[in-house]
């Protein structure tokens, strides 16, 4: 493929903003929606709407086996060990809430710690800190360095025997630095402590073998995987899932319902109560599929490297700040975050939307990371596959229009 092959399976690329062809550079918020994934959906809400798993009809015995064979795909996709460590949520800030609730009323007590990273997005701070409010843990940081990269060799005398668990990024949604997440499990498995790693940015650029990293939980949404908005997957080893409560009550997560007490269902029903996004899930199957293509064509690769290397290097000759600058035998996905000194971020945003550039512009739910780097906010461009090398082009020449009319 290409990239104008991989275009024509977008749609939405098509349309323009403001008179000017669209340029969608914020993909790290959420991606374009695959054209099959689109027709899967619709197919099913027209042809296969029921629900699953309860009735004998054909329309639910269709839908069920979408929604079980999308387990299958991701299974296979993230080389999880069993199916039954596959659990569907609505995305990651729900996975990682189930695990922080889930996890947290089993195994963690008071004077109890979690360990989370400088560089996290909200949704892998605030559910721990809720955590942490409800059990009188203790919340632990590890810190990074000036120039965004984590103090890995700080986590070792950062874990203690009270450390339950050490929850990090496999790459931060403004650095873009894929972190060593492997070296990362391998030092809390030394200390016997449990790892989950929010894989909402990593998954699509890196993609994860589960069993590789040896991670215990990881999690990642469907709608940054060119998939539908609320679908969600969460990886647990069945070590920890069979000993963890339920995070929500309901149908479909039981086993016996009694006024005296009632059972729970085998895994992964049990921690997937009532009706679930029946006609959304299966279009991970296609999104999977679309990722597992880019990721073995060299061909592409080199196109697609190419066009994020002369945005790195047209970025790094400007008069901006540019954060998270990969160093040594690090790489980085194709996400840079910058500010431009006497230019606010929400204004550079404004004039390049109204030249039909699509950026992200502010905290990108990292308030704590801005405060480390004393910035308010920031502008992210973030690529995926169908950006061309023109597309660029074209934002380079409306970065320098807009920093010309502000500084």
């Amino acid at each position: 493929m290409t990239i104008n092959d991989i275009r024509g399976m977008f749609p939405a690329l098509q349309q323009q903003v403001y008179g000017h062809p669209l340029v969608y550079f914020d993909n790290a918020a959420t991606s374009q929606r695959l054209v099959n994934a689109i027709r899967r959906m619709d197919g099913l809400a027209l042809g296969a709407n029921a629900n699953i798993h309860r009735a004998v009809h054909k329309l639910a015995s269709d839908a069920t086996e979408e929604y079980e064979s999308t387990r299958d795909a991701v299974r296979d996709f993230i080389n999880a060990g069993s199916r039954e460590e596959i659990v569907f949520t609505s995305g990651t800030t729900a996975s990682i809430n189930l695990v922080a609730y889930s996890f947290g009323e089993t195994f963690v007590h008071e004077g109890d710690e979690i360990i989370v990273t400088e560089e996290e997005h909200h949704s892998n701070i605030i559910p721990w800190q809720l955590l942490c409010e409800r059990k009188k843990a203790v919340l632990k940081v590890l810190g990074i360095d000036d120039e965004g990269h984590l103090k890995v060799d700080d986590l070792k005398s950062l874990i203690s025997p009270r450390t339950k668990l050490v929850a990090v990024t496999q790459v931060s949604n403004v650095l873009g630095i894929i972190n060593p997440v492997k070296d990362i499990v391998n030092i809390c498995h030394s200390a016997s402590c449990p790892v989950l790693i929010d894989g909402a940015q990593g998954i699509v650029h890196v993609g994860a073998d589960v069993q590789d990293l040896d991670c215990d939980f990881y999690a990642f949404s469907g709608h940054k995987l060119y998939a539908a908005t609320g679908t969600g997957v969460l990886y647990g080893k069945k070590k920890w899932l069979e000993q963890m409560v339920p995070f929500m009550g309901g149908g479909e997560m039981i086993g016996s319902v009694k006024f005296s007490g009632s059972t729970y269902a085998p895994l992964p029903g049990k921690f997937e109560a009532g009706t679930q996004n029946i006609n959304a899930v299966p279009t991970l199957k296609d999104s999977i599929s679309f990722v597992r293509q880019i990721l073995e064509d060299d061909r592409l690769l080199k196109e697609t490297a190419a066009v994020e290397e002369y945005l790195y290097s047209a970025l790094k000759s400007k008069n901006i700040r540019l954060f998270g600058v990969p160093r040594g035998t690090e790489t980085k996905i194709p996400l840079f975050s910058f500010v431009v000194e006497g230019a606010h971020h929400e204004d550079l945003a404004l004039i390049l939307d109204k030249m039909g550039v699509a950026v992200r512009s502010g905290q990108m739910c990292a308030e704590p990371l801005m405060d480390r780097f004393g910035v308010t906010g920031m502008i992210r461009v973030s690529l995926a596959p169908y950006n061309t090398m023109e597309e660029v082009e074209s934002f380079v020449k409306a970065l320098e229009k807009a920093i010309s009319m502000l500084v």
